[in-house]
């Protein structure tokens, strides 16, 4: 599993857990629970700025992680090493350099948004652009 599908995971599944289910049976849902669990991201948009916000108020330091791809990887218990980063960089096919660091993380955390919309998160227009 890619860093990308790590977040998108983290913060689907804070989504997932602060939302009750009125949809899945009880024990007898055997194999029908992950089919259901899979779409939900295309059923109900994400909230992704509430799941993160709520990450943000019980993570004792402030995070800037509307901004900062680093701050992001924090606030998701995730590697923000350079090198992770490099990878993520990598994954969602990043064209300039990656040692031009300050650049790189800027199209990250604005990238890692993007896909999160495309994905089925709800993320306020400003973050992607």
């Amino acid at each position: 599993m890619g860093l990308f599908s790590t977040i998108m995971s983290k913060i689907f599944g804070h989504a997932e857990a602060a939302t009750p289910s009125t949809t899945v049976a009880p024990a007898a849902a055997g194999a029908a629970a992950p089919a259901a669990a899979a779409a939900t991201p295309a059923a109900a948009p994400v909230d992704v700025d509430a799941v993160l916000s709520g990450l943000a108020a019980n993570a004792g330091q402030p995070l800037n992680y509307k901004t900062s791809i680093v701050d992001l990887l924090k606030l998701l218990g995730l590697d923000s090493s350079l090198q992770s980063r490099k990878e993520l960089a990598g994954e969602l096919h990043y064209s300039g350099s990656t040692d031009d660091t300050a650049t790189m993380n800027v199209w990250l955390i604005k990238q890692v948004y993007a896909e999160l919309a495309k994905n089925g998160g709800k993320v306020p227009a400003d973050w992607t652009h």
